[in-house]
């Protein structure tokens, strides 16, 4: 069988733990930080890693079949 490519988007934005959830990022953390609709405790949260929804974690296991 030949080697499956993996997905660009995909290896950027997830990892998988040692127990084999996805691991990804939280959203809205890229412009409008200081002064505008985020406050200091909603940017704090934002920071902390996060894991994939369980009904999607199939479909990213097959995009980072190497990882």
């Amino acid at each position: 069988m030949p080697k499956l490519k993996t997905h660009s988007g995909a290896k950027k934005r997830f990892s998988l733990t040692k127990s084999g959830k996805v691991k990804r990022a939280h959203a809205n953390k890229r412009h409008l930080l200081n002064g505008h609709d985020k406050d200091t405790k909603r940017k704090r949260g934002l920071r902390a890693g996060a894991y994939a929804d369980k009904t999607n974690e199939p479909a990213i296991k097959r995009m980072i079949p190497y990882k």
